[in-house]
């Protein structure tokens, strides 16, 4: 996304009209970054990112280690400061405020409770010390207990709680401080796997009861895709897309996304003839394809075209498929049993390794390694990307 203000943050002030913290859209916001840098020392974390985050939205920052995502929400919560640009939290100019001056909470992996202290005491620690009357506090920890489903735990200790349970008193001690905003720093990340799902949606359904914006920084591509309303996906220090998870999934701006949001089948091409609402790209050893016109705006006569793995059908190399479809030719190299179906490895004539998909409802079973076969898509289905030029590239599967 492009900065708007990329002088230092002493001199970064937000436009008048921007103050009311209301979007050109009309739409009440709660969070704007202005051309955010951040450096320590000779090393950019962050790199001229600007964001906008509309109130009541379940927002993810998502990246691999390393790609900015909890610099970002460190600088948002006030526990970093930016090197240039500015933070807004509902209009107004926070990039210079301490952490307890921002209508913010935040939630970490580490859970951070009190040993020493009930549940109930935890939840009510932050209460306390803003000096809430004691019928206020009462009414108010039973009502987060109540929405975490914990109603009853309130005189255990952490000690004796499961990992899940810590999680949620967190939350609910984040929660009852009624913030505008919430921070959660991959929460989920120390829990199994059957727990961390089950608590993606209880955390859904929890900020959807309360209507607080949530701002949501993980690594993992599942837990952002399933709880987000948007997205952003970043890599070194700066966002490579934004927009709600399927049209990012679906329609990935550049190879980066389409790599590291799910697996992709990536094609060097070249445009060859536009046919209305169709244009066709030829691949290198010439096989014909196509795409829908309007996904290849921007792009010049070189492009880099894609489709994902759970798009492919795989049938025998025999079987003629649709005039309407794009299909290859290949031979399978690898066939492995994921239980809910099969993952193929399609290798072509000119070396190119597909990836495929593919549920068990053939009743006349799997292929085989050694089978030719053919993989066939429809076109709408294809995407087109910009080429990644930052280091993550080189993981990428090419062709």
């Amino acid at each position: 996304m492009t900065a708007r203000i990329k002088t230092p943050v002493a001199e970064g002030v937000p436009p008048a009209a921007d103050k009311t913290g209301w979007s050109s859209s009309g739409e009440r916001w709660d969070v704007r970054l202005d051309g955010v840098t951040k450096k320590f020392g000779d090393v950019v974390a962050v790199k001229d990112v600007s964001l906008t985050i509309e109130s009541g939205e379940f927002f993810s920052l998502l990246g691999s280690s390393g790609c900015g995502k909890t610099t970002t929400l460190s600088m948002i919560g006030g526990f970093e400061e930016p090197t240039y640009g500015a933070i807004y939290l509902g209009g107004t100019d926070v990039s210079h405020l301490p952490p307890y001056r921002r209508d913010v909470n935040t939630v970490f992996q580490s859970y951070a409770l009190f040993p020493h202290l009930d549940v109930y005491e935890n939840v009510a620690f932050g209460l306390r010390r803003k000096h809430v009357a004691g019928s206020e506090i009462d009414q108010r920890v039973r009502e987060m207990l109540k929405l975490v489903d914990l109603g009853g735990f309130e005189k255990r200790k952490p000690a004796n709680l499961s990992g899940g349970q810590q999680q949620r008193v967190a939350l609910a001690r984040a929660l009852v401080n009624r913030p505008k905003l919430l921070l959660l720093d991959e929460p989920l990340g120390a829990l199994d796997l059957k727990l961390r799902k089950q608590m993606q949606i209880e955390l859904k359904r929890i900020q959807s009861e309360v209507g607080i914006t949530f701002l949501y920084v993980t690594h993992d591509q599942e837990e952002a895709i399933v709880m987000s309303d948007r997205l952003a996906v970043m890599s070194g220090g700066q966002i490579e897309q934004v927009g709600p998870p399927n049209e990012v999934y679906d329609h990935p701006a550049t190879e980066f996304v389409a790599g590291f949001l799910g697996a992709s089948n990536l094609m060097s091409a070249e445009v060859a003839a536009r046919h209305g609402e169709l244009t066709s790209v030829r691949l290198e050893g010439g096989q014909s394809l196509r795409i829908r016109t309007e996904r290849l705006n921007g792009h010049g006569s070189r492009v880099k075209i894609g489709v994902r793995p759970e798009k492919l059908v795989v049938m025998p190399a025999s079987e003629s498929v649709s005039d309407d479809w794009n299909s290859l030719e290949g031979t399978i190299s690898l066939s492995v049993y994921t239980g809910i179906g099969h993952q193929y490895t399609v290798t072509d004539a000119q070396g190119r390794d597909f990836s495929a998909y593919v549920q068990n409802r053939d009743v006349s079973g799997a292929a085989v390694e050694g089978d030719a076969v053919r993989i066939a898509w429809r076109p709408e289905h294809t995407f087109a990307v910009t080429p990644s030029t930052n280091e993550q590239q080189g993981s990428l599967k090419d062709e």
